[in-house]
């Protein structure tokens, strides 16, 4: 490799390390002052850079909130998508779900509260058309899994499945709230406590 294409692929490397830094900094500041009332000036004030020279990385806000968005959102179905394929038992299934959940809140936690507080009013842009058909596909996984289960006999036949949905989609993601990582418990066994307490209400009973 020449001296001038490795200090190329160098300066990329670099180029797209400090990109990365930039997008971290903006999900924090617009997961914490609302993307609307976040101005440019202030994510680069939070990232110790100029105004200007945010626009050599981002053409708009608009442009931050997209990357962010839609990274958190591919990582989170390819690890959705990675569990369906296993093929496993209902049970099994919503419990390496919830699992994956819990880990994408650990690693994308600013982009799941800003997804909490923005999607729906995004959502109405052409470009963010995205974070609709998101919410859609995640509505029909859930309850085409919360309806196998009772057919399997894994969940109990008497549960509003639409209402287990709500409550599994609202108390996990609510968790990105006050989540901290390094905090006392790891998303694994935050996942762990939710999962026992979930699956003791909704799994059916066997009968010893």
């Amino acid at each position: 490799m020449s001296p001038r294409r490795r200090d190329a692929e160098g300066t990329a490397a670099a180029r797209a390390e400090r990109r990365a830094e930039l997008l971290a900094t903006a999900a924090e500041v617009f997961a914490t002052r609302g993307y609307a009332a976040t101005t440019v000036r202030e994510v680069a004030d939070a990232a110790g850079i100029l105004g200007g020279s945010l626009y050599y990385h981002f053409d708009s806000k608009e442009s931050m909130a997209d990357e962010i968005l839609s990274t958190f959102l591919n990582e989170m179905w390819a690890a959705y998508d990675r569990v369906l394929a296993m093929d496993l038992g209902a049970r099994d299934t919503l419990t390496a779900l919830v699992a994956a959940s819990f880990d994408c809140i650990d690693r994308h936690r600013p982009a799941v509260v800003m997804y909490q507080n923005e999607s729906r009013h995004l959502a109405t842009g052409p470009r963010f058309a995205y974070l609709t058909e998101s919410r859609r596909r995640f509505e029909e996984m859930w309850m085409t899994l919360l309806e196998r289960g009772v057919r399997e006999g894994a969940f109990r036949s008497d549960l509003d499945t639409a209402l287990v949905y709500r409550f599994i989609r609202d108390t996990v993601w609510v968790a990105a709230t006050w989540y901290q990582p390094g905090g006392r418990l790891t998303a694994a066994q935050i996942a762990e406590q939710y999962l026992a307490m979930v699956l003791g209400g909704i799994q059916h009973e066997q009968v010893h």
